[in-house]
């Protein structure tokens, strides 16, 4: 597996988030990759994760996720991929005292990649889909809690994501209820719903 670090949309390291490109043996048959080997992980984030849940979606083309996060002492590591279909995976780092503050990195997640997104707790993440059905697959270290999950905007402008919507013909992405009402960015600061 070859591992890298996420440089952000201002050209920053960011600390913690990885891209991880597994190893692939392909021959005539098709393909085989370790998804996933827990020592290995650990050995890389150098740290003990321990992830409590598997979550699942499928989406239809145009839809964006996000950006969702859960504040402490429920927040939650996520390690992301998607297994069919395309995404365009993003997180945010919303770390008030991190150098890479409101920094944002993005990359494609595919079923010809089978790239994987580490997005350890501090970050907001979200996804738009790119492909007509996509199914993103994504452990987590922490369960859900409804009383700490909140919602960034996804076009903050403060932030300023480059959500490629022209690759799939569209000027905006369809949206849930609740992430049309996500908060700005100004006011989850005054709230004091950062990390």
């Amino acid at each position: 597996m070859k591992i890298e670090k996420i440089i952000s949309n201002k050209g920053n390291l960011i600390s913690g988030p990885l891209l991880i490109k597994p190893d692939l043996t392909i021959d005539e048959r098709g393909y085989f990759f370790e998804s996933w080997n827990k020592r290995l992980f650990d050995d890389v984030v150098a740290q003990k994760v321990n992830f409590v849940q598997d979550n699942e979606s499928i989406s239809l083309i145009g839809i964006l996720r996000g950006l969702h996060f859960q504040l402490s002492p429920a927040s939650q590591g996520k390690l992301v991929r998607a297994t069919n279909g395309e995404i365009f995976d993003v997180i945010v780092d919303l770390r008030k005292n991190s150098s890479t503050f409101l920094d944002w990195y993005g990359t494609e997640l595919n079923q010809e990649n089978n790239f994987q997104l580490w997005v350890p707790s501090g970050f907001a993440h979200g996804f738009l889909t790119l492909s007509e059905k996509v199914r993103v697959s994504y452990k987590v270290t922490n369960y859900w809690s409804r009383k700490d999950e909140r919602s960034l905007i996804w076009n903050e402008n403060k932030i300023g994501i480059k959500w490629p919507l022209n690759k799939i013909n569209r000027t905006l992405p369809k949206l849930s209820k609740r992430d049309s009402d996500a908060k700005s960015i100004d006011y989850l600061i005054k709230k004091g719903e950062v990390f």
